[in-house]
């Protein structure tokens, strides 16, 4: 039985300035050890989720619960360090004058001492091969570097959960790959529950399960073969198909017998490989 982590339960939110809420009666659970990816176009609420699951928004109704605590005003600063959050633009978390700096910061937030924090900033730099740039400053990196070392600063503090806000949205196919492959990597290690926040569907593919958000409500919530399932309803709220489940689509419609829909670039070359040395 896989343990629940966090939960949000039949929450709203309403920002002031608008007449309809940004979140509407939404409710899921995310578990122990998974990758959850919520996808949507822009305004469809995901966003702010994240900020509720960070404390950075509190509900207008429901609950949300992040190990055990109920979000309030009282348990805010506990759950903010049961979860760490990566936001789109990383020259936006950075605070200190070299990588290391920037990635003490959380620690020296919370208190740790000098030795443990030591040992922690060396441990996340090498979980996302940053240990080599500790002395260097932030701006002379490269984006995908950035992003590597805020993704170290989150880690350093441990928190349970990790929010990826639209956090790979900024980078080039080879940085995005290069992040994702971290988290990836540290996910599956299990340091880290991961909670991806995108619009990319082809990113959201290798969640282990994806919840879709459409105009503050939870379209649909499932394994992402169930998800794209449902292509065309996903493309008519604004959503783009990963291209190897589009290309399977087309193969298949034109006749090559493949037996699924790839979600991965390398399932659909390995099946046609398959398929031509049959022939």
């Amino acid at each position: 039985m896989r343990k629940e982590i966090a939960r949000v339960e039949n929450v709203t939110f309403a920002y002031p300035e608008s007449e309809k809420p940004a979140l509407d009666e939404v409710s899921f659970s995310i578990y122990e050890g998974e990758w959850l990816a919520i996808v949507g176009h822009n305004g469809s609420g995901k966003s702010t989720l994240a900020r509720l699951l960070n404390g950075l928004l509190m509900p207008s109704k429901g609950t949300v619960t992040i190990a055990g605590m109920e979000l309030a005003e009282e348990t805010i600063w506990e759950i903010r360090k049961k979860v760490g959050m990566v936001f789109q633009n990383p020259d936006n978390q950075f605070v200190g004058t070299t990588v290391k700096d920037d990635v003490a910061f959380g620690l020296e937030n919370n208190g740790v001492p000098r030795d443990e924090m030591i040992k922690r900033v060396d441990w996340a730099a090498k979980q996302v091969k940053m240990d080599a740039f500790l002395d260097q400053e932030p701006h002379h990196l490269s984006g995908g570097q950035k992003q590597r070392v805020a993704i170290a600063g989150v880690l350093a503090v441990r928190p349970e959960i990790m929010i990826l806000d639209e956090a790979t949205s900024m980078l080039d196919p080879i940085g995005r790959e290069d992040v994702m492959d971290t988290v990836r990597l540290l996910n599956s290690d299990g340091a880290v529950t991961v909670l991806s926040i995108t619009h990319d569907l082809e990113e959201a593919s290798k969640a282990d399960r994806i919840i879709v958000m459409n105009k503050g409500r939870k379209l649909k919530e499932g394994k992402p073969e169930l998800i794209f399932s449902a292509g065309e309803e996903l493309t008519r709220i604004g959503l783009d198909l990963p291209f190897p489940f589009k290309l399977s689509q087309e193969l298949r419609n034109a006749g090559i017998p493949l037996q699924t829909n790839h979600l991965t670039e390398q399932g659909l070359v390995d099946e046609l490989w398959t398929l031509q040395q049959r022939d």
